[in-house]
């Protein structure tokens, strides 16, 4: 050591002689003598590490702030990984906790192991609250909610919390944190579920429009059966919202009636049944029955809005999906034949390569490669047919010089899959564009479907028996949908600026041919009554407001009859309406990133009746299916781990799981410590 340093207390500047002498520490208060050694020579004490003999001065006048500063950095430095806090027990100088390591080697880890396999890892109880560790704090009731809210955003089993390696993990992280048990997971997860479910509730509640509802069936293992409630709206921003509202278990021995009364409790639970505007199912015979009672029930009560007119609406997605089926269904055979035709083309090498020289020879210049399909995703099966009859003569001639090729489809198989697999290529196109928009409201589906409407009648007319029969019963399935929405359909495609009654115009007479006039004036009708319905609920509500604030419910009530004078002597005096004037103005230009709800919201001042309907009628979810399961041939399925937990406890997960990712979407322009406190705030 150099001049000037002398005062260091480090272990540059202490010798212990061999006279030094060990002193027992085991009397010493501070917890701190745990991992160092004492020793005395004369009236020098001196503090050993016992991690890494570093000597500091031991002197009962330094205090042990210096010992505690050293383990600090004598972990740091060793790389040990598990950190204890030190509680005195004297001193109320020492009272504040710090952080110590000490050596975790094989033996002890297997003993840790043990332990918690056993229950007995010791852990001393911990209070809710705040727990000084160093310079942060640490909240004990914080992160066990953060672990609950974890487990239900990532779908992780709630029984993770009893794994040994998850004990372990938290317990050398953060030795401060009391270790969870299933059934306290669980309660942590049903109390965010309904401190959520109350902010939700709220947001009903203050919405300005009305709630359309979709009803979606998941199956789970064995029989079980579950229906998912969703509610779609346009909130205040103008911008589309939907969360989960129910996931009920349903019997497979309960009927129509019972289902149609457990959805209708849950709509009274949410207190939105006042507030129902649409209903969205799939198409059968089942989902329109439980419908139809429903929709009695809210007319008997007077709560549906113009009559309910546009109440029942069937999944658009789900009708291309039945008829894929039937497509499928015809082609079952032919597609068997090309499947296995692939397989053994790529069977092994030489046979690839065999395969080649044939489509040199006969000139086949696609270069796309054979494709094997997911039988659960019914585009890859659209993928694989579409390449395969790009080889077809490749296949052909294979056969000829293969005699081990035996699976060759034929020439009809051929003609046959082709047509098939020009409408299955209709179906992903207008599948795409359900799932894939950025705004999926109700107006961007009219053209959509009137396309398939007008394929299928020129389908229907092939002269190929097989397809023609085929294509009269995806028709037949289609003017079932056709007749329960084709006025939802129009109604929305009018309120796109881009069309309004020019779109119904230019399509009916394709459809209806000369009959398109009296279809034409249907929609026109329809649309004017659904108009002065929202007019007339427009007027009341806002005269009921106004009779509230001046504390005359009297006055009110007897106001109501001349509301509904002022509004029919106005139109007697030819007095234009929103309606009118919307529909008299020059189209707005059509572009790709055209938001309807945006041109709403701008152009709501002009046209307060007219918006509260497009508000209404753009939030009905036309089609209910997700990007992710737009192609998927089967049902939605609950996991088989969730499929065994409590009816109670499985809705307040994927209740609550569907609020928070939709948290998360609302939040994504926002940077990534922002969207955190969005999901883990709140407790």
């Amino acid at each position: 050591m150099g001049k000037g340093k002398g005062k260091t207390r480090s272990s540059d500047s202490m010798e212990i002689s061999d006279e030094a002498v060990l002193v027992d520490c085991s009397r010493l208060k501070s917890a701190v003598w745990k991992d160092f050694d004492r020793v005395k020579r004369g009236d020098q004490c001196v503090a050993v590490c016992k991690h890494c003999k570093k000597k500091l001065s031991g002197s009962s006048t330094s205090g042990t702030s210096h010992l505690r500063n050293h383990l600090i950095r004598c972990r740091r430095r060793t790389n040990h990984d598990v950190s204890q806090m030190l509680a005195s027990k004297g001193k109320k100088k020492e009272g504040s906790l710090g952080p110590v390591s000490f050596t975790f080697d094989h033996d002890q880890g297997k003993a840790e192991i043990a332990n918690l396999v056993t229950g007995k890892y010791e852990q001393s109880p911990v209070k809710e609250g705040l727990v000084s560790l160093a310079s942060a704090n640490f909240d004990y009731k914080r992160s066990r909610f953060d672990l609950a809210r974890m487990i239900i955003l990532h779908g992780y089993p709630l029984a993770m919390v009893e794994h040994v390696g998850f004990k372990i993990f938290v317990r050398k992280l953060q030795p401060l944190f009391e270790l969870a048990t299933l059934d306290g997971v669980v309660a942590d997860c049903k109390e965010i579920y309904h401190k959520e479910k109350q902010k939700v509730c709220e947001m009903l509640d203050n919405l300005p429009g009305k709630i359309s509802l979709s009803v979606d069936t998941w199956a789970a293992k064995g029989d079980a059966k579950y229906l998912c409630l969703t509610a779609h709206s346009v909130d205040e921003s103008w911008a589309l919202k939907k969360k989960i509202l129910s996931f009920i278990h349903v019997d497979p021995f309960q009927t129509e009636d019972m289902v149609s009364e457990v959805i209708m409790s849950r709509l009274m639970e949410w207190d939105i049944d006042r507030k129902l505007f649409s209903m969205t199912c799939d198409s059968c015979q089942i989902h329109d029955n439980i419908v139809c009672k429903i929709r009695e029930r809210l007319s008997q009560n007077r709560f549906l809005l113009c009559n309910g007119q546009l109440f029942e609406v069937r999944c658009a997605a789900n009708l291309i999906k039945v008829m894929v089926e039937d497509c499928l269904e015809a082609l079952s055979l032919t597609i068997c034949k090309i499947r296995e035709s692939i397989r053994y083309v790529r069977m092994s090498q030489a046979t690839h390569e065999k395969f080649n020289e044939m489509v040199q020879e006969v000139g086949a210049n696609s270069q796309k490669s054979l494709y094997l399909d997911n039988p659960l995703h019914w585009n890859s099966t659209y993928i694989m047919l579409d390449v395969a009859l790009e080889y077809r003569e490749a296949f052909s001639r294979l056969q000829e010089h293969d005699f081990a090729y035996t699976m060759c489809p034929s020439d009809d198989d051929w003609s046959r899959a082709s047509t098939i697999t020009s409408f299955l290529k209709l179906f992903v196109e207008v599948s795409t564009v359900f799932a894939g928009s950025k705004h999926p409201t109700a107006n961007i589906y009219f053209p959509e479907v009137c396309d398939i409407h007008l394929q299928l009648i020129d389908w229907c007319q092939s002269r190929d028996e097989h397809i023609s029969s085929l294509s009269l019963k995806m028709k037949s399935k289609f003017d079932d949908y056709w007749k329960k929405c084709s006025l939802a359909l129009a109604v929305a495609a009018i309120l796109d600026p881009r069309f309004k009654m020019k779109l119904v115009e230019y399509y009916y007479p394709q459809i209806y041919g000369g009959d398109a006039p009296d279809c034409v004036d249907i929609v026109s009708n329809c649309m004017r009554a659904l108009y002065n319905g929202h007019d007339v609920y427009s007027t009341l509500a806002s005269h009921s407001q106004v009779g509230g604030s001046d504390g005359g419910n009297d006055t009110r009530d007897r106001l109501t009859g001349f509301d509904r004078f002022l509004h029919e002597t106005s139109q007697s005096q030819n007095v234009k309406s929103d309606l009118d004037k919307y529909l008299e103005e020059p189209l707005f230009p059509r572009n790709v990133d055209f938001n309807i709800l945006n041109w709403w919201k701008v152009h709501t001042p002009r046209y307060p009746v007219l918006s509260m309907m497009a508000r209404n009628i753009l939030g009905i979810p036309m089609s209910k299916v997700s990007l992710e399961s737009v192609f998927d041939t089967g049902d939605i399925v609950v996991d088989e781990y969730r499929s065994s937990l409590s009816a109670d406890t499985l809705q307040a997960l994927i209740c609550t799981q569907d609020w928070m990712r939709n948290g998360l979407e609302d939040t994504k322009a926002s940077s990534s410590s922002s969207t955190l406190a969005i999901c883990y705030d709140g407790n």
